[in-house]
């Protein structure tokens, strides 16, 4: 069983046992999650999708709060003697997915 997801702002395919990093979320690590926007389910080659997934969802568990990887900002004019390096790093959280309930 599959199924897709969406929270902030992006959208996540996933099944039961997979692991995937989403951004940050309230919750300690082992705190249970639960993401009602299910978009499309796909059970035993059956796609479901639209009015018959009202009350779909799809359960998980916080595994660990970290910071994703470094983007560097460069700010850059020629000629003008500026240039201005920063970095940012995005906060995340990884979960668990456990269930998907139709």
């Amino acid at each position: 069983m599959e199924a897709v997801i969406a929270t902030g702002g992006k959208q996540y395919r996933v099944a039961p046992g997979q692991v995937i990093a989403v951004e940050k979320l309230a919750g300690e690590t082992g705190t249970p999650v639960q993401f009602t926007s299910v978009l499309m389910v796909s059970r035993d080659g059956e796609v479901l999708s639209g009015d018959r997934l009202r009350a779909a969802t799809v359960s998980g568990e916080v595994v660990r709060q970290a910071l994703g990887k470094k983007v560097a900002v460069v700010k850059f004019k020629r000629r003008k003697n500026y240039r201005r390096n920063r970095g940012h790093r995005q906060p995340v959280t990884t979960v668990r997915i456990t269930n998907i309930e139709v």
